[in-house]
């Protein structure tokens, strides 16, 4: 038997429609940064929001692009298993699962669209009309990056809600009426969400690795955290400092802080040169003669121990002159305050 003509005929423009993953990684490569690609996928809305944000906000959603286009083709082409694959998943979750990219990319288009049109509008009279009464329209521009962002791929939603919202905050255009304000306090908010995105993932999904090879989540991790005997000692240390400010002032603690943080570096030179601090400067001679005879490079026959010799003997050469300087800074300080 024969197939009809018109059947044939009808297949040959089917497989010609087909979609070609190799020519869209070409037009996302050559064009893609202007939404070239998703114009040949007829992916429309997505061609035109990477037009609008250079390759979906300066080229971050036009390299994402790289791992999503096998999908998008597939998508395009109705591939029979990508199509099971989604109604599977349709049916599984009953509603599209919440997003952190696609409502980022909701927040950035919506202020993108809505501030081009606030600054289209004159400021000054033309014609003798002043069109500034054209502001009650950025909500709607606000809205339309929103549903826009919304509807990319299978995802479908009405424009309503994203219009209620965006005329329900309409009042904060004009206390924001500075640019600089309004522009600080949205990336503020858009910060704050998207880093409370890493929050959620990090304290509820995230897990780690200990030294056994042992994973642990991330929320028990914190809480053993908090009863731990680093963090119990700190907390201890903090107040006995607190209690000791109380009685001696902030000065004497800031003091002390300084002392500690070694900034002469003489706890390290008495380190190096194993001696106490009460050590005479008799003693640390003596203490330096012995370490130079012991550590000097001459002695070292192996050229791999050699350097480490010579560093060692270059340690010991300086904490003896540290020490020795600051000694006697010390003693011509003491001469000149002791009473004749």
């Amino acid at each position: 038997s024969h197939r009809p003509k018109n059947s044939n005929l009808c297949n040959t423009r089917e497989t010609m429609a087909k979609k070609s993953v190799f020519l869209t990684y070409i037009l996302w490569l050559i064009g893609g940064i202007f939404g070239l690609h998703h114009l040949y996928l007829e992916r429309d809305a997505q061609a035109f929001v990477w037009w609008c944000t250079l390759g979906g906000y300066v080229g971050f959603g036009w390299l994402r692009d790289i791992f999503h286009i096998p999908e998008y083709v597939a998508e395009a082409n109705g591939d029979k298993e990508y199509t099971e694959n989604h109604v599977r998943h349709v049916r599984k979750t009953g509603k599209p699962p919440f997003s952190g990219t696609r409502f980022c990319g909701m927040i950035i288009v919506a202020y993108l669209w809505s501030s081009v049109f606030w600054l289209a509008i004159p400021e000054e009279e033309v014609g003798g009309i002043n069109w500034r009464w054209l502001i009650i329209f950025v909500p709607l521009a606000c809205a339309l990056g929103v549903w826009t962002v919304g509807n990319i791929g299978k995802e479908k939603g009405t424009i309503h809600w994203a219009l209620y919202g965006a005329y329900a905050t309409l009042p904060l255009y004009w206390y924001f009426d500075d640019d600089s304000t309004w522009r600080i306090t949205v990336l503020s908010l858009c910060g704050m969400l998207y880093m409370s995105l890493w929050c959620s993932y990090l304290y509820f999904n995230a897990k780690f690795t200990d030294s056994e090879g042992e994973e642990i989540k991330m929320s028990e991790a914190i809480h053993h955290f908090f009863t731990s005997p680093l963090w119990t000692d700190l907390m201890q240390s903090l107040n006995d400092v607190w209690v000791y400010a109380q009685h001696h002032g902030w000065y004497e603690v800031w003091k002390q802080l300084i002392d500690l943080s070694d900034p002469h570096g003489e706890q390290n030179a008495y380190r190096i040169l194993d001696v106490s601090s009460g050590a005479t400067q008799q003693e640390i001679t003596a203490k330096w003669r012995a370490l130079s005879r012991e550590y000097h490079p001459d002695k070292v026959k192996d050229p791999a121990m050699k350097q480490a010799a010579q560093e060692k003997f270059m340690q010991i050469q300086q904490a003896y002159e540290n020490l020795s300087k600051i000694k006697s800074k010390r003693s011509r300080r003491n001469k000149k305050y002791t009473p004749d």
